[in-house]
C-alpha cells in the first residue's frame, strides 16, 4: 500500500501493519458453542416479518417471506443463561419446495472472551434438518479475516409461547 492510499483511506498504521503481516501471522482455531433465543411473537419478539411475496400465504414453504432478527445469544439453552451478545440479520424463505432459509446473520459478541468481535454466517439453512451446516464468511475484532463453518440444531420449540432455542457450534480459524 502506498502512503497516498493509506492517507486517503485513513487506515491506522497498526491495522495496516497487521494486514501486511497477515501471511506471516499465526492462525488460531476456536470452537464456540452458544444458543440463540428466538422469540417469534409477543411484545418482546426478536423476529419480525418485513416483506412477503404474492405467493407467501399459499406456499407450503412460506416462499418469499423476509424477516429481520435481533436475537439474544446465551451461553446455555435457558433464557436466564449468561448473555453473550446478539444474532442480527436477515432470513429469507427462499425454497419453493421445502422450508429453507437464505441467511445473512452476524453474531455480535458484547460479553465473554470475544467481546467486541463478530462472526458472519451466510448460506442456505434447511430448517427441518438436523445438523445444518452454514459457512462462516468473515468477522471483526478478534475474528478479523476468519473463516469456518457452523452446525445448528433446533434445541427446543415452544409453539404456545412461539419461542425457539437454537444451538450453534461454530468452528472458526482466524489470524492472531
Amino acid at each position: 500500500m502506498t502512503k497516498l492510499f493509506k492517507h486517503k483511506i485513513g487506515i491506522p498504521e497498526s491495522k495496516e501493519a497487521w494486514f501486511r503481516n497477515l501471511c506471516h501471522g499465526k492462525e488460531k482455531v476456536a470452537r464456540l458453542r452458544f444458543y440463540i433465543q428466538d422469540a417469534l411473537g409477543g411484545l418482546n419478539s426478536t423476529v419480525w416479518d418485513v416483506a412477503s411475496s404474492n405467493i407467501t400465504s399459499i406456499s407450503p414453504s412460506s416462499f418469499g417471506r423476509v424477516r429481520v432478527i435481533d436475537d439474544v445469544i446465551t451461553t446455555g439453552p435457558h433464557r436466564n443463561s449468561m448473555k453473550l451478545g446478539r444474532a442480527q440479520g436477515l432470513i429469507t424463505f427462499a425454497d419453493l419446495q421445502e422450508p429453507a432459509l437464505a441467511m445473512n446473520i452476524n453474531f455480535y459478541f458484547n460479553a465473554g472472551e470475544y467481546s467486541g468481535s463478530s462472526l458472519c454466517i451466510l448460506g442456505r439453512n434447511p430448517i427441518l434438518n438436523e445438523n445444518r451446516e452454514l459457512p462462516v464468511v468473515g468477522g471483526t475484532g478478534a475474528f478479523r479475516m476468519s473463516r469456518g463453518y457452523s452446525i445448528s440444531n433446533t434445541y427446543s420449540h415452544d409453539p404456545v409461547a412461539n419461542y425457539d432455542i437454537l444451538e450453534y457450534i461454530v468452528y472458526v480459524t482466524y489470524v492472531e
